[in-house]
Parts: C-alpha cells; sequence; structure tokens
C-alpha cells in the first residue's frame, strides 16, 4: 500500500490542510472588513452599479441622520450631495476628460468607473438639512469578470480640517503661501494604508502600498508585515510596539520594493477592535519621509526670513525711536523757554496787567498743548514699538478712581459738568499697571468732559462681567456719534471734525488709550446714541487683592519732607549749552536768596568747575556740545574729589529709555524739559537736604 493506516484513521491531507487555512484566512479577512464597514468614524455607503444605495454603515447613519431603511434602495449618494458641487464636479470632469459627463451620480463616481483612483472633497447634507464638508474616496466594485456591479463611497467629516484651514490664514501672508505649497505637496502623496493581524500578517492594503512595495494587493494579503522591510527585525518590533502600547507615532522603517527600490517611511500606527472590543489587529500607515524633509526645509528657510524680516523690523524701530528722541529734544528745548519764561511773567512783581495775563495765559495754553502732543507722539511710538514696560500687578479700582476724580474735578467745574463716580461695597483689585490705568481713566474722564454738553454730567460705573473682567463705563450727556465717525474713533490724528469747535486734543489719545488697555490684557470700547450721548468702557481682568497692602505711613516715608531753607549759603552748577534754559534756571535760582548760581557751557568745563569750586548740586543737560551729559557724568563719578556730588538731570530727552538710561548711569534725579517750576524747586530742595544730611 502507499499510505499506511495507523490505528484505523486515516491521515489528512496537505491540500485540505492548506484549504482549511486559507478559508480561515477569508473567513478573518471578511470580519475584518465587516469591522472596518461598521466602524462609526467613517461612512460606508455601497451602491448597485446604477448608484442606489445597497450598504449604508453606522458611520453614514451617524453623519447624515438617516437611517438605513431610508435610504437603501430608494436614492442615490447624489441625493445627498451638495447639487451645485455636483454640478461643478460634472463640469470640471467632462473638460479634464473630454467627454461630456452628466450631473448627479455619474460625477461621483466616474472616475473610479474608469479604473482612476478618486478621491475629493464635497459637502454632505444631513437628514435636517444641515451641511458639513467630507473627503470621500470613491472604488468601484467588480466581479470576477471584472465587471462593475456597484461602487464603494467611504467619506470623512472634514469640519474639523476646514476649521485648521481658517485659523491658518490668519498667519503672515508670506508664510501662509509657503505652508500652503508645502501642505499641498504632502496631501498629494497619498499614505500607504496596511492592516495587520496581531502576529503581524496583512490582511489588508491600499494602492499606495502596492506602489511602495511593487507587489499586488493578493501578494500582500497573508503575508508578514516584517518581510516588505529591510530591517525585518525593526518592523516586527514596530508591530509589537503597537500591541504593547496601543499606538506608535514617527516609527521609521525603509521599505524594499521588489526592484529593490527602497524608500524611507514613517509609520504612525494604532490597534483596531470589532463591536465587541475584541483585538483584531493594526492598522499602520506609512508616508515618505522625503516629502517632510522638503517641509522641514521650507520652514527652516522661511524661520531665516522671518529672523531677517525681524531684525530689519528691529532696526527701523530703533531709528524711528531715535528720531522721536532728537526731534522730542529739539521741540522741548525752545519749548522748555517758551513755558519757562511764560511762567516767570505769569508771577513776576509786580503782577502783569490783564491784557499782558490773556496773552500769557494764551501763551502757557498753547506751549502746554504742544507739550501734550509731543508726550502722546512719542507714547504712540514707543507702544507701536513694543517697548513700553508694564509692570502688572493688582491694582485697587477704588483708590485709581478716587485720584484720577480729584485730579479732574476742577477742569469738570470749569465746563460745568457733573462727575458722579461710584461707591464701592467692597474692595475691587484688576490686573494692571496702576500708571498706565491712571492714565487710561484721566484721558477717558478728560474727553467725556471736554465734547459733553452745557452743564451736563458724566457717570462713572464699575460692573463685574462673568468672564472673570471687569468693565468700567464712562457715560456722557454729549451730542453723540454717528457710525461713520465711530468707524474712524481710533484712528491717529483724527479727530472728526472737533478741532473746528475749538476744543483742544491731539487726535491722538484714545489711540493710546486703546493700546494701552490692550497690553494690559484687557479692551477698550464705545457705544453712542446721537442726542443722547456716549458710553466708553475698558474691560480688565479682575483679581484677588494683594497679599499685602503697603500702608500710608510707608508710603509717607518714602517721600521725604523738604528742608527748611535758612541762612545757610548753598552753591549749585548748571552745566547747559542753550542760553534761554540757561537764562530761565538763572531767573528761578534768583528767586533763592540761599544759593549761588555757578554756570558752564560744556561738559569739559563743567567739570573743571566741578574740581575748583565743590558745588553742593550739580545740575547737567545731556546733550552738550563735545562730551555729553553721560560721559561727564562718569568722569565726575570716577574722581574721588566730585564723586560725592549729587547730579540731577535736566534733559529733553524725554523717552522712558532715555530716563532709565540716566539713572541707571547715576544721576541723582532725571528732570525733562519743559521745566516745570514746582518739580524743580522740589527736587533741587531734596538734593540740598541729601547734600546737608551727609555733611552731618
Amino acid at each position: 500500500m502507499d499510505q499506511k493506516i495507523i490505528s484505523g484513521v486515516e491521515p489528512v491531507s496537505k491540500e485540505i490542510v492548506l484549504e482549511v487555512r486559507r478559508e480561515e484566512a477569508v473567513l478573518k479577512a471578511g470580519a475584518l472588513q465587516n469591522a472596518i464597514l461598521n466602524s462609526a468614524n467613517f461612512s460606508s455607503i455601497a451602491t448597485d452599479a446604477k448608484g442606489v444605495i445597497q450598504i449604508f454603515n453606522v458611520g453614514a447613519e451617524r453623519m447624515l441622520g438617516f437611517t438605513a431603511g431610508e435610504v437603501i434602495n430608494k436614492i442615490t449618494p447624489a441625493e445627498i450631495s451638495d447639487p451645485q458641487e455636483v454640478i461643478a464636479r460634472a463640469k470640471a470632469l467632462s473638460l479634464e476628460l473630454k467627454t461630456t459627463i452628466a450631473p448627479g451620480f455619474e460625477a461621483l463616481v466616474f472616475k473610479a468607473s474608469r479604473g482612476i483612483e478618486d478621491i475629493y472633497e464635497l459637502t454632505y447634507i444631513r437628514k435636517d438639512g444641515s451641511r458639513f464638508p467630507a473627503v470621500v474616496s470613491v472604488t468601484a466594485l467588480r466581479d470576477a469578470d471584472n465587471v462593475i456591479i456597484g461602487y464603494l463611497l467611504i467619506g470623512t467629516d472634514n469640519t474639523a480640517r476646514k476649521q485648521v484651514e481658517a485659523e491658518q490664514k490668519k498667519l503672515d501672508q508670506r508664510l501662509r503661501d509657503q505652508q500652503f505649497y508645502t501642505r499641498s505637496l504632502i496631501e498629494s502623496n497619498i499614505d500607504a494604508l496596511i492592516t495587520t493581524d496581531p502576529s503581524g500578517i496583512i490582511t489588508d492594503v491600499n494602492k499606495q502600498m502596492e506602489a511602495l512595495t511593487g507587489s499586488t494587493r493578493d501578494e500582500l494579503i497573508g503575508a508578514p508585515f516584517k518581510i516588505y522591510f529591510t530591517d525585518p527585525d525593526r518592523a516586527e518590533a514596530g508591530i509589537m510596539l503597537v500591541l504593547s502600547e496601543k499606538k506608535v507615532t514617527n516609527y521609521e522603517l525603509t521599505a524594499c520594493a521588489r526592484d529593490g527600490k527602497m524608500t524611507d517611511v514613517s509609520y504612525n500606527a494604532t490597534t483596531f477592535y470589532d463591536r465587541d472590543r475584541t483585538l483584531q489587529g493594526v492598522f499602520a500607515a506609512a508616508r515618505d519621509v522625503t516629502e517632510r524633509k522638503r517641509f522641514e526645509q521650507a520652514l527652516q528657510e522661511t524661520n531665516v526670513e522671518l529672523e531677517s524680516a525681524k531684525l530689519t523690523a528691529e532696526k527701523a524701530n530703533k531709528a524711528k525711536s531715535d528720531f522721536l528722541s532728537g526731534m522730542s529734544h529739539e521741540l522741548r528745548s525752545p519749548l522748555n523757554a517758551i513755558l519757562g519764561f511764560a511762567q516767570l511773567m505769569e508771577s513776576a512783581s509786580p503782577l502783569p496787567t490783564n491784557f499782558q495775563k490773556e496773552s500769557i495765559e494764551q501763551i502757557l495754553k498753547a506751549g502746554w498743548h504742544l507739550l501734550n502732543l509731543i508726550n502722546e507722539i512719542l507714547d504712540l511710538a514707543v507702544i507701536e514699538s513694543g517697548k513700553v514696560f508694564l509692570s502688572l500687578e493688582p491694582v485697587s479700582l477704588e483708590d485709581v478712581l478716587s485720584e484720577c476724580q480729584a485730579m479732574m474735578e476742577a477742569q469738570a467745574l470749569q465746563h460745568g459738568i457733573r462727575l458722579t463716580f461710584p461707591l464701592f461695597d467692597k474692595p475691587r483689585f484688576v490686573w494692571a499697571d496702576q500708571t498706565r490705568l491712571k492714565q487710561i481713566i484721566i484721558n477717558l474722564l478728560s474727553n467725556a468732559i471736554k465734547y459733553n454738553k452745557e452743564n451736563g454730567s458724566v457717570i462713572v460705573e464699575c460692573v463685574e462681567l462673568d468672564n472673570d473682567r471687569l468693565r468700567i463705563s464712562f457715560s456722557d450727556t454729549g451730542e453723540g456719534l454717528v457710525p461713520e465717525k465711530l468707524s474712524q474713533l481710533f484712528q491717529p490724528f483724527n479727530r472728526l471734525g472737533q478741532e473746528a469747535n475749538g476744543v483742544a486734543g491731539t487726535g491722538i489719545g484714545l489711540v493710546v488709550t486703546k493700546q494701552l488697555a490692550e497690553l494690559m490684557e484687557g479692551r477698550l470700547g464705545v457705544e453712542s446714541t446721537i442726542g443722547v450721548g456716549s458710553i466708553f468702557w475698558v474691560e480688565l481682568k479682575r483679581t484677588p487683592a494683594p497679599d499685602l497692602i503697603v500702608g500710608k505711613a510707608e508710603l509717607v516715608a518714602t517721600f521725604p519732607p523738604q528742608p527748611t531753607i535758612g541762612k545757610t549759603q548753598h552753591t549749585l552748577l548748571y552745566i547747559e549749552d542753550n542760553p534761554a534754559n540757561m537764562k530761565l534756571v538763572e531767573q528761578l535760582i534768583g528767586l533763592r536768596s540761599d544759593i549761588e548760581l555757578f554756570t558752564a557751557i560744556n561738559g569739559t568745563l563743567g567739570i573743571e568747575l566741578s574740581r575748583s569750586i565743590q558745588p553742593d548740586v550739580i545740575l547737567m543737560d545731556i546733550n552738550l556740545p563735545g562730551i555729553n551729559g553721560l560721559e561727564a557724568l562718569k568722569i565726575l563719578r570716577d574722581d574721588p574729589s566730585t564723586a560725592h556730588i549729587p547730579v540731577v538731570a535736566i534733559s529733553a530727552n524725554a523717552m522712558l529709555r532715555d530716563i532709565d538710561l540716566g539713572i541707571e548711569a547715576g544721576f541723582f534725579r532725571y528732570l525733562t524739559k519743559p521745566i516745570k517750576v514746582k518739580e524743580f524747586m522740589e527736587t533741587l530742595n531734596v538734593a540740598l537736604e541729601f547734600v546737608q544730611t551727609n555733611k552731618c
């Protein structure tokens, strides 16, 4: 006998064993495909050859709101698609393929019916009429004779990507164009998709995997995943890593095709399960690393360009700041003489006549207005350059409003305006810079007073909002603003025609105020009604009270009282090259019988006089001929004979960075031109008291 029978049992042939295994593989593949078709993560719609829906999976029901019974054997996918998009697609395909394609289901599957892989975007319409963008992949379903028996449309909700694209539109145009180009390159290459069972045997692939390996789908299914890579052990380890970690990202391998072509790919993979949450295997997507490297290179080049643009912008901002600083100095120097002498004339003995007094008032009014304009231009420039420095901390709103009320009451009375401020039942704090918050409130109060009607009112209110913010509103009883003017309200130098009414202003204050509010993470807005008035409001973040609030006694201690000036003679040296400024200080010091004034017209002479006469205090301009004030100060500080003398800067360099630089250099105080007489005298008293204290 050719074949032995042992214990009466006939052995099983190899053909039967293989057939059983093939049937098991087919069953597994069928179960896998069934799990995918019933996934709620994407819609699977299968039709017959005429387009009538035959299969409508769980994902399709979830996305579109129809039940399977409402669509199967009743409608085509074209009837749940945007009709205008279907028409447009038919026209585009007709031009592309040079054949007439009717709008309707044919336009959705034409490419697939010709064996052309087709993935496109269109808008699906849900049962309730709402719409959502979808990415649809169409595959023609064929029988054994390659005759089309239907079509499979797999769709995914594209809403999230649309939202991301909308956000990306806000980016810089050049960067956006670069990213769009790079993204187009990446999206034009569809990933190679593979599914395996838990042991790493391939259960399904797409055409990109076929192209990547040079093998057909039938050859790939049932083969070990690892054999299509140059490092099989690493490939197998990747499958094991997914099974243990549930997912893996950016796992790099090198694919090897039948013709020997090698392609470096990056795998992102995860495990997937059936309805009973039984592990079915691994789903992996392979991406050609070449495009990623191109993207990184393009991004690097873009970053270099952006860095270059940033440096250019910084240079431009510095040049702008230097120009404004220089112009400020040139404007402040003559303005110092105008305002200084006008203040002296106002308090001269004998007092000026009424006619002279009116003229002096006009000079001072125009001068202070010009100074305000210079300050606001500098303030705007500093904010726009991004160099404004804020000290954000909890600020008591009650304290700030109280200070601003005291400062603005005189102006309100002058215009016959009644001010009403809120009464606080509990302390309220906002997250702000105290000085800048005062600036915002004073500006809004000033505008509410200036542009109000005669005997009108200004009501200040504070309201806590639901979003942890606090709104401070300023309601006036002025004429109100039409919508056209409201849209122009925050344009620099645009006074909305108010310059014709004789009301002083610069057209910059609101611009600065708005930008300061935004720098403090707040908002500034306005509502206006013609004939009723306007409500300007600023919103800031609420914050708890600070743990420690400095007491009034501590605040007073930081400001020493002015010394009592007796008969003791003091010496003062003023180093200044501007004759008008020199004359002004001479007249101011002339009011003090206890001070003897010496002058020097440049830094070199000033240093020599400092060494010889040993003045008690030195006043120093910054922009001096020869050596400037900062250089002169350094020489005085390095000389033991003059190092002890307090030096007060008096300069037209009034930008914040100039003041900070001066204080850092060692000036005792830093005064800006035009000189304010009261501030000048108080600073002089503080310096003299400092000298007396250190002599004792």
